[in-house]
């Protein structure tokens, strides 16, 4: 059973919700991901996907719509964004503290405010995080920095971005910690850092070859939370957490080693004093092998975990869904097992999901998962929650509107909203406490759970 204490909802973010067709009030031109997404180059290139975020699902207009559902299916849960570039939509380079409430787009809190409020009328907590990968143009401008390597706005490599994160995170702290219950500074802050400067061909901005950069922004991404945390703290005793990508690790011993304390924990490591509780993401696996000519010393190999192809088996026999992501349940059994033993925080599962428009393994997707954490919690793991990602479909960042994670379908010519076959077994799991009476489901027709893969 999960028991009475713990928590299921989902995930959102602000950039890839909350803009809506036909709605020019939910439109947000100041972000770097809004300039990235439409510069004609990049979608001729092939960079980014040519869908507009403006097209998305209007979740600034229907939150109601979207709190309602989540509500009936008896989440307790919700985790939304807010986003830098709407309540700063100038520079705070020479602005003070006591001058930020002066610039801030008072507006735009106080929308923020009617979505928090509404989703605690309906009787679920809020989860608020900070940033999750945009940045006001003002800080970055992406286009610049990858034509011109111009970094007069260089985002996470500038070193001004520390201070200035400060000062959003002190700004909401003061105008909506009454209605927070979870802070979260970031969301998946190694990922910024390593598509933006190392992996040219995810379409993250600015999108350069700079192996350099990556130690930059992670460590300004580093100072970023901890000057943020003590700003949040300044206010309230409210959480304050981190939301990070994990993955879990296989393959070559000396090469699992080696990638396993570069990506999955060396940064949380270096934060994990001012830390309350930790979110992880998880979606598949990797599986490297030793590579002494590459500067990682390993590389991953292709056929498994998020190096498959879309809609195929894995080398290991297991389905993959649209984005090529194999389904290995295990792999957070694994890592959750890990983060709990090296980290003495409570720990959530903050997005965990599958690209599926046919929501033909979404169903095997959720209770292979929710199989591995409810063991975990039978054997005494300090797992609070899960949350799914995510209620509806979304725009995918440089995919587009493609790639549909949703528990209910988005028709992104009107907006409406249909939930999907998974929705309501989510609503069935949630209802039950457990996932016991769907484990049928995972011999056939895959095994989807083999607990020989499982880590002592």
């Amino acid at each position: 059973m999960f028991g009475r204490d713990f928590v299921f909802g989902v995930s959102l973010s602000g950039f890839q919700f909350e803009m809506g067709r036909a709605c020019p009030d939910s439109v947000d031109r100041g972000s770097d991901w809004y300039l990235w997404t439409h510069d004609k180059l990049n979608i001729e290139n092939g960079i980014v996907s040519g869908d507009f975020p403006e097209d998305g699902p209007n979740y600034w207009n229907n939150y109601g719509e979207y709190h309602r559902l989540a509500a009936y299916s008896g989440m307790k849960m919700v985790r939304i964004g807010l986003e830098w570039s709407r309540i700063f939509p100038s520079p705070t380079f020479d602005i003070t503290d006591v001058e930020l409430e002066g610039i801030c787009d008072r507006s735009t809190l106080e929308h923020y405010r009617k979505i928090i409020k509404d989703i605690k009328e309906r009787g679920m907590k809020v989860v608020v995080n900070l940033n999750h990968f945009t940045l006001p143009l003002w800080l970055h401008e992406p286009v610049k920095v990858n034509r011109l390597s111009d970094f007069t706005a260089g985002g996470w490599v500038d070193p001004r971005s520390v201070e200035q994160f400060r000062k959003f995170a002190a700004l909401c702290g003061r105008e909506l910690g009454d209605l927070v219950d979870m802070w979260s500074t970031q969301n998946e802050p190694n990922v910024v850092a390593m598509l933006g400067y190392r992996n040219r061909a995810s379409g993250f901005p600015p999108s350069i070859i700079r192996p350099e950069l990556v130690e930059v922004a992670r460590n300004n991404l580093i100072e970023a939370h901890l000057v943020a945390y003590d700003e949040l703290k300044r206010t309230s005793d409210l959480p304050v957490g981190l939301i990070y990508a994990f993955s879990w690790i296989d393959g070559e011993e000396s090469a699992v080693n080696l990638a396993m304390k570069k990506t999955q924990f060396e940064f949380v490591d270096r934060i994990s004093n001012k830390l309350d509780f930790l979110g992880c993401n998880y979606y598949s696996r990797m599986v490297v092998e030793s590579d002494p000519s590459s500067d990682n010393g390993y590389r991953t190999l292709r056929g498994y975990g998020q190096n498959c192809e879309p809609n195929s088996l894995s080398g290991y026999g297991r389905p993959t869904g649209d984005f090529g992501w194999e389904i290995y349940p295990e792999g957070l059994y694994n890592i959750l097992k890990m983060i709990c033993r090296r980290y003495d925080v409570p720990v959530y599962v903050m997005e965990n999901g599958i690209a599926d428009m046919a929501d033909h393994y979404r169903p095997y997707y959720l209770i292979s998962h929710l199989k591995a954490l409810e063991k975990l919690l039978e054997e005494g793991y300090n797992i609070k929650g899960y949350l799914h990602w995510s209620l509806t479909d979304n725009y995918e960042w440089s995919s587009g509107l493609g790639k549909q994670f949703g528990l209910i379908g988005v028709d992104f010519s009107d907006g409406k909203l249909t939930p999907r076959p998974s929705f309501y077994l989510f609503k069935e799991i949630i209802g039950q406490g457990t996932v016991k009476n769907f484990e049928k489901m995972l011999a056939t027709p895959y095994r989807i759970f083999d607990t020989d893969l499982l880590i002592e």
